[in-house]
């Protein structure tokens, strides 16, 4: 059982997703689900191995059927966090077990800081800060080489040069940086310029994202157990490194998930993780007290 249903917050109309009973059949917290830039389509694999929870998908304010009224087009921790804490809210089922990916594992920390009794158990998978890394100058700088690529030629570049950066191994050095931009047939994709400048991921529009840096010690205060997860085929990448400096800044190493960045995803978005493998990594994780 799916129910969908949509929230007026500050500036936006948040769509999320049920699926399962509120208040939950088994007496467990909702075990809710967040990502940035992906929407809540991207968990359906994951949710779909959790057929005995009450699990919660949503959409980021302006991205799939969210929209925003604020007037802006960028997307920062603390507002998607404001957002996320008022969606906790209206599931009145007190706090939550939550697992977020990407973009959203930063937004997850952020909401942590500022709100602190929202969630028992946070699994924070890869969140992608720069400030957290030593070599944080030179990863803006290869930051900038996808961004650039984007606004010069579109999509295929700009995505190209993306999955350049965060799939280089170590720290950015001067050799990376020096490099040509990649050609996008080398990744299978297309040369031509799509005439998009607005993508959620390669354009400014995520900077806030990237350049977040936690509050150590607003988490290290707050009640709520906080999990650093990496995947076992990210080691070396430029997520990795990130999620294991954060999990460094809070006194733990990263626990290591299967599959990579993405490892909870089905085939339909072309890069297959192993749901449930993850899946049964994520109750593991969730379970230990």
């Amino acid at each position: 059982m799916t129910t969908t249903r949509v929230l007026p917050t500050d500036g936006a109309k948040i769509t999320y997703d049920v699926h399962g009973p509120l208040p939950t059949a088994d007496g467990r917290p909702p075990l809710v689900m967040i990502g940035q830039p992906m929407d809540a389509s991207g968990f359906a694999a994951l949710v779909a191995q959790f057929p005995d929870r009450t699990v919660v998908t949503y959409d980021p304010r302006g991205l799939g059927r969210s929209s925003r009224s604020d007037g802006r087009v960028d997307q920062t921790p603390q507002t998607q966090a404001a957002d996320v804490h008022a969606l906790i809210g209206a599931l009145d089922a007190g706090p939550v077990e939550l697992f977020a990916s990407s973009g959203g594992a930063v937004t997850a920390l952020a909401l942590v800081a500022g709100y602190p009794t929202d969630v028992t158990t946070l699994v924070a998978h890869e969140p992608p800060m720069i400030p957290v890394l030593p070599d944080a100058a030179a990863a803006s700088r290869a930051r900038e080489s996808f961004l650039a690529a984007y606004r010069a030629n579109g999509w295929g570049a700009g995505m190209a040069a993306f999955l350049a950066m965060t799939s280089w191994q170590g720290e950015f050095t001067d050799e990376y940086l020096a490099r040509p931009a990649p050609d996008p047939a080398a990744y299978g994709l297309p040369a031509e310029d799509d005439g998009s400048r607005d993508d959620p991921l390669l354009s400014d529009r995520s900077l806030a994202i990237s350049d977040y840096r936690p509050d150590v010690a607003a988490l290290t205060a707050a009640p709520t157990r906080v999990v650093i997860a990496v995947g076992e085929e990210s080691a070396g990448t430029f997520t990795a490194r990130t999620a294991a400096a954060t999990a460094a800044l809070l006194g733990q190493e990263a626990t290591v998930f299967p599959s990579h960045h993405g490892g909870f995803v089905g085939g339909e978005f072309g890069y297959a993780g192993q749901p449930e493998a993850f899946a049964r990594r994520l109750r593991e994780v969730l379970a230990t007290a």
